[in-house]
């Protein structure tokens, strides 16, 4: 009888493990959702070309697993972290970090597909292509009408030329062969995984819609590495310069942080000699200071977007206690006027906030505190205080402009809105520097009057001023500026800056905080 037994036994876990083998034998989609480390406990969706839709999430090292049969490719798979907040797309409301990819096959058994910011730019290259805003566009049509084969191999070519060498150097074996899709990896902060740990993603903003739109990859110091286009090719990663710069971003004494705008920003070497201030603050410091300035400041950014676009996340998961926090915005703020032809009112939507009234008062439409320019700059400083952190208020460098508000002479304060609402959509009227100061005031920190120096500044070099703010003479040796509207000598850009006016303004921000007795600490690692 126990004879008996122990082969009905035997023969049924045979049964129920050849049963199971059959079942794992049918495709299976797989992989790791990783952004330099794991992205746990992230919402992923597959849809396929039928429209099917299926959902799982990731456990703590990233990884996820999905049953794949009865799908037809191509399959194109997203992920959003963690959270509450599952907005991707519109800038009116805090944006989550989401990626995508696509597998284009699927095969019996196992089919890795990763999620990562490489694969999201390969993505996003082929949504411009397909005529979508940007990847999380075609995320949202929920089908995957257009992709082709081609134009993801054309991508992944585009991203391999920018990425090869920082990959070989990672240990990444066949670099040739490699796919951020397909290639097997762990969010261990090892081989691939160890480029993501020096870059930073996010996708871009969308003037006409104020939708996010292509997605920007950036190395670790906030250096553009593609992202100025839609599509296209990439500034190559320098992996060492990143992974020592990463460190000593770590390791620094102090940190500062600057939150801002075009005015501040780090450009593309493509777009050289265009430099914002922050690009070459750090250059104001004492060698062996300790002080590392990281410069997340985007062209294009109001204090609004700048926050609920991610991109002073981006910078913020290093700080510290002790460090400081510039906050320097400003000129996109004023993007207020709903009437203005095209992009009126998504400005309005993504962009604007609202100056204080002359008497200090904040002012923002009925329910909406959020459009307040001295709210959106106190987010800021909340956070920054919360952290240990120092914030200083900067207001904004001046346009070359005077009282006609056209390029000219004697420039004068330009950071107003004058018009009411019926003669050119301003809601609400007012001054944004004196905004700042407004901020600074009610919030007890040290303030920078930056509009001030700059004015100062310009009205002295009223025969040489060509030479700071951005007039390229020769487009032959900036090719870039041959097929733009302004930044040539014959049309020069009145509010951004090449080399040497970035150089100094940054002399001016140090200036500034010289002349600030609660700065003084910092002053004292100045040059």
């Amino acid at each position: 009888m126990n004879t008996v037994r122990r082969i009905l036994v035997t023969s049924l876990l045979a049964a129920l493990l050849g049963c199971a083998g059959s079942g794992s034998s049918g495709p299976q989609l797989s992989g790791v959702v990783a952004i330099g480390g794991p992205l746990a406990n992230a919402e992923v969706t597959v849809v396929d070309a039928t429209g099917q839709r299926r959902m799982t999430r990731t456990d703590a090292q990233g990884a996820y697993r999905i049953d794949a049969a009865g799908l037809t490719p191509p399959l194109l798979i997203s992920a959003i972290e963690a959270g509450s907040n599952r907005n991707c797309r519109y800038n009116a409301m805090l944006r989550a970090r989401c990626l995508a990819s696509v597998r284009m096959t699927l095969g019996t058994g196992d089919n890795i597909a990763n999620i990562n910011p490489l694969s999201d730019r390969i993505v996003s290259d082929v949504a411009v292509e397909l005529k979508y805003v940007g990847p999380q566009q075609l995320v949202d049509a929920g089908r995957t009408t257009g992709l082709t084969a081609e134009a993801l191999a054309a991508a992944r070519g585009r991203m391999l030329a920018g990425f090869r060498s920082a990959l070989q150097i990672a240990g990444v074996k066949d670099v040739d062969a490699f796919d951020p899709v397909s290639t097997p990896m762990k969010a261990d902060h090892t081989g691939f995984d160890a480029v993501l740990d020096v870059i930073n993603h996010n996708r871009n903003y969308d003037n006409p819609s104020s939708e996010s739109s292509h997605t920007v990859l950036t190395d670790i110091s906030f250096r553009p590495i593609v992202g100025l286009q839609g599509n296209g090719p990439y500034e190559p990663l320098d992996f060492t310069r990143a992974q020592r710069e990463l460190n000593e971003i770590r390791n620094a004494k102090i940190r500062i942080l600057v939150v801002g705008d075009s005015t501040a920003a780090t450009y593309e070497l493509e777009r050289m000699p265009r430099m914002g201030w922050g690009q070459v603050f750090e250059a104001q410091f004492k060698p062996g200071s300790g002080i590392k300035v990281l410069n997340a400041a985007r062209a294009g950014r109001s204090s609004r977007d700048f926050y609920m676009g991610g991109w002073h996340q981006q910078m913020a998961r290093f700080m510290k206690a002790g460090d400081y926090v510039l906050i320097n915005h400003g000129h996109n703020d004023q993007n207020c006027e709903s009437k203005k032809p095209q992009r009126g009112l998504a400005d309005v939507a993504g962009l604007c906030t609202y100056p204080n009234d002359a008497s200090g008062k904040k002012q923002f439409p009925e329910g909406q505190p959020q459009m307040s320019f001295q709210n959106s700059l106190e987010r800021y400083i909340t956070e920054a205080r919360a952290a240990g952190a120092i914030p200083v208020m900067i207001t904004p460098t001046t346009r070359v402009w005077n009282k006609d508000r056209k390029e000219g002479f004697p420039v004068v304060p330009n950071h107003v809105t004058t018009a009411n609402l019926g003669a050119g959509g301003f809601a609400f009227v007012g001054d944004y520097s004196q905004t700042v100061k407004d901020t600074a005031r009610a919030n007890s920190l040290p303030l920078i009057d930056l509009e001030a120096k700059t004015i100062a500044f310009v009205n002295a070099h009223e025969k040489d001023w060509k030479d700071y703010w951005l007039a390229i003479a020769d487009t032959t040796k900036y090719p870039y500026y041959a097929t733009q509207s302004s930044g040539t000598f014959a049309r020069p850009d009145t509010t951004h800056f090449q080399q040497k006016g970035a150089e100094a303004v940054a002399a001016m921000v140090a200036e500034g905080i010289r002349e600030t007795a609660e700065l003084k600490a910092l002053a004292s690692q100045l040059r």
